[in-house]
């Protein structure tokens, strides 16, 4: 059964730098068995409902501003994959439809671009849904398991802690509420306790400062629900970018080192 995983993607500019996040992404495709394709859900992806794209040629998306020229210029052109992307959409059963108007945002090409730099494995996404509830999530996240079966990587990229309005670049670690609920989340994934997940607010001030907005913490409920009673999981970059940034990743996989 192939791994699902949960990157925390941060800055854009990974894409392009070298440095100690990448290298654990590196780290992660490096032992995991080759997708035969991806399914992203991105933070950067949210609709009303859920969307599955099913483009044969997803363009790159950058979905960002005030970046160098650089970044702008790289162009991810991996496949998409229409079969994929039907038996996704099947699987849900009524809850999900196809589109054609996505492509491959940021926080899918800047984490793959890495992870997989010859765009050789077609990739598609799903979005996420700004009306459903966590515990929705999670469950949408159990229909989709079924497709690792078929050699099909579920990647949920975000953040478990994504606050930009008080970044600190100057900052080597995160800021103290940043790291409680970091932590607690961690533990909890580790615990498979995922009621407390899902009542991730009951924590108060570091769940506010931690989650001001939903989009970057809600790829991990999928990724969740995608686990199995088997799965171990191997944490990678338990660290932070610019205070408000959590790097923490994680790897489920019943397949033993």
């Amino acid at each position: 059964m192939m791994p699902v995983i949960f990157i925390g993607h941060g800055s854009p500019m990974n894409a392009i730098e070298e440095n100690e996040y990448t290298k654990g992404w590196k780290e992660i495709a490096d032992n995991i068995p080759q997708p035969k394709v991806i399914l992203s859900i991105s933070a950067h992806w949210v609709t009303d409902g859920t969307k599955v794209s099913t483009v044969e040629n997803p363009k790159t998306i950058h979905d960002f501003y005030g970046f160098p020229k650089e970044l702008y210029d790289v162009e991810y052109k991996a496949k998409g994959s229409l079969e994929s992307a039907i038996k996704t959409i099947e699987l849900l059963d009524g809850i999900a439809r196809a589109d054609d108007s996505w492509g491959l945002d940021h926080g899918t090409w800047s984490v793959l671009r890495v992870m997989y730099p010859n765009a050789d494995i077609p990739v598609y996404q799903m979005s996420i849904d700004m009306n459903a509830t966590s515990k929705e999530l999670f469950e949408i996240g159990k229909k989709l398991k079924s497709l690792r079966d078929s050699d099909i990587l579920i990647l949920g990229s975000g953040n478990i802690v994504h606050n930009l309005g008080i970044m600190d670049y100057s900052m080597e670690d995160g800021f103290d509420l940043a790291i409680e609920f970091n932590d607690y989340i961690t533990k909890k994934v580790e615990q498979r306790d995922f009621e407390s997940i899902f009542n991730y607010k009951q924590l108060g001030n570091a769940a506010r400062l931690s989650v001001p907005t939903t989009e970057h913490f809600n790829p991990l409920l999928y990724v969740l629900g995608a686990t199995t009673d088997l799965d171990k999981v191997t944490i990678f970059n338990k660290s932070f970018m610019a205070g408000s940034l959590a790097m923490t990743s994680f790897v489920f996989s019943d397949i033993e080192k």
